[in-house]
Parts: C-alpha cells; sequence; structure tokens
C-alpha cells in the first residue's frame, strides 16, 4: 500500500497504575504533565494524540483522570500541527451538546480535531453515577443513531429527527464547515455490532494490538463491507519495546512483564468493573499474561530491535494500518527513543 504511516500517542490520561508497571513511569495523569507530553510529541514529529474518555480513572479511583474534551481544547490551541482525537462515551453527552463542542474544538485547531466514538465497557463508570448502562448490543444501537445525529450536526444541517433515544426539532449548529466538511470520526471496538457501525459511519476503524495476520483478517473483513463514507481507513493500538537487539527487547519486555503480573490484584478489580460482553477485554485479559500495555500492548508484536519494529510496522502498513497509536514505558523517554530510531527509518 503506497503512503507513509502515521504514528501517534496515547495521552497519560490516567497516570501510571492503569497499566505502566514500571518505577520509572511517573505516577502523574495532570494537565501540567499531559500538555508537555503532547507539545514535545508535535515536535518530535508524530502525527495524532488520542485523549481517552473516562470521568473517573477505571483502573483505580483513589487516582487521578485527566478530563479529555476540556483538555482537548486546550491542547488544540497550543499546538499547531498535530491531530487532536479525544475520545467519546454516547451515554454521557447528547448529540447536540456534544456536536457543538466538537465544532468548537475544530474551529479552536483549525481543522485538526476528530472525536473517537467508544460505546463503553466501563459499567461501574454509568452506575455509580446513576447512568443506564444498557447491554452490550443495545449500546451499539444507541450509539449508531447517535452519530448518525452528531454526524449531521457537526456538517451544519439542519436536524429534525424522532427515533428510538432522541428527537430533535429543526436543530442546526454554526459555524460549519469551515475547514472541511467535519470533524474526523473515529469508530473502535471489534464485535460484530462495531464492525457494522464502522462501515456505515466511521472514517477509521481502531483496532487492538494483535498479530500482523489477524488485523489483516479484520481489515478485509470490514473493507469488504459498503462503506457510507468510502475509503475507510485503519489504526492500530501497540505498545512498543525497541532496542538495539532483539534479545534487549525481549530482556525489557520480560522485565515489564514480571513487574505487570504484581498487578493482578488491579487487573481483577478492573474486570469487576468490565462489561463481560466486550471483545477488547475477552481478547486482551485473555492474552494478559504474556502481553504488556492496554488495548492488545505488545500483543501487536513491535518488539525487538529497530530493524525488527519496523519490519513489522512495514507489514502492518502493507496489510492496511495507516496510524498507529503507540504506548510507551517509560512514556517520555521511549517516545523520544521511537522519534530518533524508528521514524527516520519509517519514513526513508
Amino acid at each position: 500500500m503506497a503512503g507513509a504511516p502515521r504514528f501517534g500517542i496515547w495521552a497519560a490520561v490516567h497516570g501510571s497504575r492503569a497499566a505502566h508497571h514500571d518505577p520509572d513511569e511517573p505516577d502523574d495523569a495532570s494537565w501540567a504533565r499531559n500538555r508537555a507530553l503532547v507539545l514535545e510529541a508535535e515536535a518530535l514529529g508524530f502525527d495524532a494524540v488520542l485523549v481517552a474518555q473516562h470521568t473517573a480513572n477505571p483502573f483505580d479511583d483513589e487516582r487521578d483522570q485527566l478530563e479529555a474534551w476540556t483538555a482537548s481544547a486546550a491542547l488544540a490551541a497550543l499546538t499547531r500541527r498535530i491531530e487532536i482525537i479525544a475520545a467519546i462515551k454516547p451515554g454521557l453527552y447528547h448529540p447536540v451538546v456534544l456536536a457543538k463542542m466538537a465544532l468548537q474544538i475544530e474551529h479552536v485547531s483549525e481543522g485538526r480535531f476528530a472525536l473517537n466514538l467508544v460505546n463503553a465497557w466501563n459499567r461501574a463508570e454509568f452506575e455509580r453515577a446513576g447512568l443506564p448502562f444498557p447491554a452490550h448490543d443495545d449500546r451499539y444501537a444507541y450509539g449508531r443513531e447517535w452519530i448518525g445525529l452528531v454526524d449531521r450536526l457537526m456538517r451544519g444541517e439542519r436536524v429534525t429527527h424522532e427515533g428510538p433515544h432522541f428527537r430533535i426539532a429543526d436543530y442546526q449548529l454554526r459555524p460549519a464547515g469551515t475547514y472541511r466538511r467535519r470533524s474526523t470520526i473515529y469508530l473502535g471496538g471489534e464485535s460484530e455490532p462495531a464492525r457494522s457501525l464502522a462501515a456505515d459511519h466511521a472514517d477509521v476503524w481502531f483496532i487492538n494490538g494483535q498479530p500482523v495476520a489477524d488485523v489483516a483478517a479484520l481489515i478485509a473483513g470490514v473493507a469488504r463491507r459498503p462503506a457510507a463514507n468510502p475509503p475507510l481507513g485503519f489504526g492500530l493500538s501497540a505498545f512498543v519495546i525497541a532496542r538495539d537487539t532483539d534479545e534487549e527487547a525481549q530482556a525489557e519486555h520480560a522485565r515489564l512483564l514480571a513487574l505487570a503480573h504484581r498487578d493482578e490484584a488491579l487487573r481483577a478489580d478492573t474486570r469487576s468493573r468490565t462489561d463481560a460482553a466486550s471483545v477488547m477485554f475477552a481478547k486482551t485479559d485473555a492474552a494478559a499474561s504474556r502481553h504488556v500495555g492496554t488495548n492488545g500492548g505488545t500483543a501487536a508484536g513491535l518488539v525487538g530491535s529497530y530493524d525488527t519494529v519496523a519490519a513489522r510496522i512495514s507489514a502492518f502498513r502493507a496489510a492496511g494500518v495507516e496510524l498507529f497509536m503507540l504506548q510507551f514505558q517509560p512514556f517520555e523517554a521511549e517516545m523520544r527513543r521511537f522519534a530518533a530510531k524508528l521514524l527516520p527509518r519509517l519514513r526513508r
């Protein structure tokens, strides 16, 4: 496939405890750290930042949690080139309110904003707030109606709608369409309802980290579906451990894995908060004993020498992945290593 891959980072919205076990990783989810992290990522040449959305820390509610949308608005004002992708759970915001927020950040960023639709896995986040948390497929039905309305409102259409979940009468948002037709829509999830929704409403489908053959099969399956916004793009989450040699990288992976195993109680607590029907957690929890990181983490295989990791990224690119959303640990130091050692190899 032609074209250079794009590389993004996950913002440090949880601090260290969520999936970071290295004592050198700061336990810091503050705005100050995230501002510095994203500005440095932009200066290093990264193309995007994904700001995950949680109202409370989903792994340990005694720890801090960055708020995604206010932080994304601030990042949009401070940056000049990097794409700002804010995750959103439809059950937390009415589509009119969210679409207006998205349009404002689109203007602040001058056309660099995107939203990542996530139909929610953290049951406790909703139930403790007294909010409904429907069954898995019902959440996707709600999300389908929700994103259809947000899409039209972000385009500046005058919307009248009466459906199972929303009633909107003659609503139009302005200004709209200043920089492009609307902000980019990303969608995560690998269940059948998620794949169908991605084909119908997304611009980019996010896939959890897993081997290239599995990713190629997922991409081929979704690419065969008729798409409302062709062509559908594809992104991949991955945790990177790159060193001078394969042996050094594998040793570092083993070290991090040993540290992660000490936090089995944390993983058990997270499972207790999670919708058991979530495909992401069914896959990644089963592999947790062998991999580091969230959303598949090192299951994508980006562990090895610089040449090994570059070759594996090229294989994913050939399979159709255009955007790699990367995790590191310790984040800042390993992000700099990736920028210095891998970006030149991958952008020749």
